[in-house]
């Protein structure tokens, strides 16, 4: 049973919802020009599979906050998210995924990525994180100057968090990884968000699915290194 949260603390998450419900199109409009200047990048278009576009869920919100609410009271912290600070605290309103087939892309996306931001006036608000559980991909990602977080959850995403570069607090997070990773992340989002499921079958099912989606884009940058060489 999730610990019950007192009443102030339940009206200053409702007061957060209600200023990014009235704030929508404003994140709708923040992705959808990210998305297009991505686009318009020529050599960049090239290397992506596809794309994605997102705001976020109120109700994923709300359980983002609550989730956050109760692990400060668990660790006597203030819970201190407000409807006045919530852009700058919450920087995963407006999502973008790009999605590619291998891992070696990323020598290309990465500076053309980099590229758009500067080009488009786009500044970042943090360096970019790869987060993931392979050693062989946090080694390549450290070779890209891009920061390596290892993680046991078996999640692999490279993630910007930017911002347009006029006075506003929104932001937006562009992730991006291969389709075979995207597989573990959609299975792996249904089942453990906005809680992680106790069914300890499940649990061990995603290790496997992960191993096996790690497997298969190694073999598909396998595929991509013969083909060079022919």
């Amino acid at each position: 049973m999730p610990q019950s949260l007192n009443k102030k603390i339940n009206v200053q998450i409702e007061n957060a919802i209600e200023t990014y419900v009235h704030n929508l199109d404003n994140f709708k409009n923040i992705a959808d020009n990210l998305t297009n200047d991505l686009m318009e990048n020529e050599d960049l278009r090239k290397l992506i599979h596809s794309i994605k576009v997102r705001k976020k869920d109120p109700k994923h919100l709300k359980d983002k906050l609550e989730r956050i609410a109760r692990r400060n009271l668990s660790e006597k912290k203030p819970f201190r998210i407000t409807a006045e600070n919530l852009f700058s605290q919450i920087n995963d309103l407006a999502g973008i995924r790009i999605l590619h087939l291998h891992t070696k892309q990323m020598l290309e996306i990465h500076p053309a990525v980099l590229k758009v931001f500067r080009e488009h006036f786009w500044t970042l608000i943090r360096k970019p994180v790869a987060y993931t559980w392979d050693i062989e991909n946090k080694a390549f990602f450290q070779t890209l100057g891009i920061k390596a977080v290892f993680i046991p959850s078996q999640y692999t995403s490279v993630h910007y968090i930017l911002k347009p570069k006029r006075e506003t607090p929104m932001t937006c997070e562009l992730q991006i990884r291969t389709l075979m990773e995207e597989v573990w992340g959609e299975v792996s989002h249904v089942i453990n968000y906005p809680y992680e499921t106790k069914n300890v079958h499940c649990k061990e099912q995603l290790r496997v699915l992960a191993r096996i989606a790690s497997g298969c884009t190694r073999l598909v940058d396998s595929i991509f290194e013969s083909h060079k060489t022919k």
